[in-house]
């Protein structure tokens, strides 16, 4: 007969106190979320039973928090899993969740959803970008605010964001040690600032390398669009041994349009992009890129939000949070 398991058992596993763990499954304070999310994932793993809605916690008593983007980014397949992955915290959490999207007419006239201009919550999410204007805008409210995928040096709250600079100096790296050094980069940087520290990521690593890249190269102002790319692609007299795209969907139509030209994909050409979405799985051959953990985005950004409801004086603060290499079928060594 299995031996039931008991609170000491994840404490040993742990090796903390069978009072932390005790304080954590009942939801009580004493322990930091990292740590009480650490023993709940064990008693998870352990088989241990205990209250999960109790264990979540509440220590704030937030009963409201609120979610707001764009129309654009809620139409994305990205933004969109980290809004659900948001949805499950505040549910595990016993809180309630408002949504809005914030349409262009609406972020031109600075128009706020009405649970913020009558303070309907606790705390706020921003996902991706809106403008500096708006956002701006929703932080004069004084609702603790945390942003989401985005930041800018006029807007002076909390931010949840990728590593953008060290993930793309990974994946240029990986292009660099198959042998490539003549490297293209696609995208476009007036989007998101996200695609400008990528842009600093690939300069960094070609750079440490002793390698600068060709300016024909460096397309950074192109559209997301299929003709748009294509016609970027064709325009070029002498394409690269590799490009390193600012995200997946870049990365797909870079494919697309150098097989409409006649090249091999990785064998003449490699390919690498960033985000691990649904276009590097699409894409033939599928493309290596940097896997973005979207729950992790989602779990982090929730946790800020409850420690600045509770600290709302504390100076602001920045996390990164890193990404893993993908690699598959659309980058290779140099044909010597």
């Amino acid at each position: 007969m299995r031996k039931k398991v008991a609170m000491q058992d994840i404490a040993d596993r742990l090796n903390i106190s069978k009072n932390s763990v005790s304080q954590a499954l009942s939801g009580k304070d004493g322990v930091s979320e990292e740590t009480r999310r650490k023993i709940i994932e064990t008693a998870e793993a352990m088989g241990y039973r205990y209250n999960k809605k109790t264990a979540a916690g509440n220590p704030n008593h937030v009963k409201t928090i609120g979610l707001i983007a764009s129309d654009f980014a809620f139409s994305m397949q990205f933004f969109g899993e980290i809004y659900l992955a948001v949805e499950r915290e505040a549910k595990n959490h016993g809180i309630n969740l408002l949504i809005q999207s914030i349409t262009p007419e609406m972020r031109d006239r600075l128009q706020l959803p009405s649970f913020i201009e009558e303070k309907q919550v606790d705390g706020l999410l921003i996902l991706s970008h809106i403008s500096t204007a708006y956002i701006r805008n929703v932080l004069e409210q004084g609702i603790p605010t945390v942003l989401i995928d985005h930041h800018h040096p006029l807007l002076s709250t909390d931010a949840v964001l990728t590593n953008n600079r060290f993930s793309a100096y990974i994946a240029v790296k990986h292009l660099l040690d198959y042998g490539h050094q003549d490297i293209g980069i696609l995208g476009n940087v007036a989007v998101s600032p996200s695609y400008q520290e990528r842009w600093e990521g690939y300069l960094l690593a070609l750079r440490e390398h002793g390698l600068e890249p060709r300016k024909e190269l460096m397309l950074v102002h192109t559209q997301e669009e299929e003709e748009t790319i294509t016609e970027a692609i064709r325009r070029l007299d002498n394409q690269p041994s590799a490009w390193f795209c600012l995200n997946d969907g870049f990365a797909f139509y870079v494919s697309l349009a150098l097989r409409q030209l006649g090249y091999q994909i990785p064998d003449e050409i490699s390919i690498c992009g960033f985000d691990n979405s649904h276009y590097s799985q699409m894409a033939s051959p599928k493309i290596t890129t940097m896997e973005v953990d979207l729950s992790l985005f989602a779990h982090k950004a929730f946790e800020q939000l409850m420690w600045r409801i509770k600290h709302p004086d504390e100076a602001y603060q920045e996390i990164l949070l890193p990404t893993r290499l993908i690699v598959r079928e659309s980058t290779t060594a140099v044909k010597a």
